[in-house]
């Protein structure tokens, strides 16, 4: 017969379950948000770089699509929120101890930032395209003249709000997956990846294409080290610290994340980037849905895990 000692009644299956508050809207959220981040990071800096004419749908396409992705990120948080008329008191207070109140911030910033980056290229990529006031045309004209500064401010903001994805997780520090500062950096270079994915897949210039995936192909081994460091942090730390990595080293999210986001979302679509730049011929869109998707599970995973990671035992 096996004995357990119970040193808590808190450890009975079944009687204490774990709370789990945070469902799709979150980790959407978190996905599109770091989406976004890559897209205008890349936007500008080669903006920054001068190469606006070599890499068209970086600069001027792909943007089109960050402020659609942070609305409807907004639009899930919101989804989220219990009191939801009493939004706007985000917007009454800073306080600098508070990741969610750098988010809302970033947020407020970054949000008309890429919404005035598009409107700045609307001539070029709708022929015709004429603005109804003369205010929006005179705006329009010192936009560009100093888009430069633009590009700067986006690609400041689109750091801050790519770490901060992480960061948000990473500040509760009763969860022990999620209790590390390793999530702000992985977060990160995870939507860097997911914003370049998205502009490979909608580029038609094979020259920009080859650029943008070497670039992703350096930010795919940089997750990953990350993630591996992530878990020999884990197994180097405290009993609840290797229970949490417990979870994806035999336990339920095992297959889910080492095959669906490190092998199928990392590993397999970096071996197809490098063989299309050595001359083989795969499916443009295959790699970049294939990182999309697994950028998108990581995020499922990371909050439904470190929702059951306590340390109470």
């Amino acid at each position: 017969m096996k004995e357990e000692l119970f040193v808590s009644g808190r450890n009975i299956p079944n009687i204490d379950p774990y709370l789990n508050i945070w469902h799709w809207q979150i980790p959407l959220y978190l996905f599109l948000g770091g989406l976004a981040a890559g897209i205008l990071f890349f936007a500008g800096f080669y903006v920054v770089r001068g190469k606006e004419k070599q890499m068209q749908a970086t600069v001027k396409w792909a943007p089109i699509i960050a402020p659609i992705a942070l609305v409807l990120g907004l639009f899930a948080l919101f989804l989220d929120l219990k009191h939801k008329l009493f939004f706007w008191q985000l917007y009454t207070t800073v306080r600098l101890e508070s990741p969610m109140s750098w988010g809302a911030w970033t947020l407020m910033i970054i949000s008309p930032l890429s919404f005035i980056w598009v409107a700045s290229y609307m001539k070029e990529l709708v022929p015709g395209w004429n603005w109804k006031f003369n205010f929006l045309e005179r705006f329009e004209a010192w936009v560009i003249k100093n888009r430069e500064y633009f590009a700067w401010a986006m690609m400041i903001y689109a750091i801050i709000l790519g770490v901060y994805t992480g960061i948000l997780l990473s500040a509760f520090n009763a969860r022990p997956l999620w209790n590390t500062s390793i999530l702000g950096p992985l977060f990160l270079v995870s939507g860097f990846s997911t914003g370049l994915a998205t502009i490979i897949w909608i580029s038609k210039d094979e020259k920009e294409r080859k650029k943008l995936s070497r670039i992703d192909l350096i930010l795919i081994v940089i997750e990953l080290f990350l993630i591996v460091h992530l878990f020999m942090g884990f197994k180097a730390g405290s009993q609840t610290a290797i229970e949490a990595a417990n979870l994806f080293l035999g336990g339920p999210f095992t297959v889910s994340f080492w095959v669906f986001v490190v092998i199928l979302g990392l590993i397999f679509p970096a071996v197809l980037e490098v063989l299309e730049l050595r001359g083989f011929h795969v499916p443009k869109w295959l790699p970049p849905v294939m990182i999309l998707v697994g950028g998108l599970m990581f995020r499922f995973i990371m909050v439904e895990a470190g929702q059951i990671t306590r340390y109470l035992y």
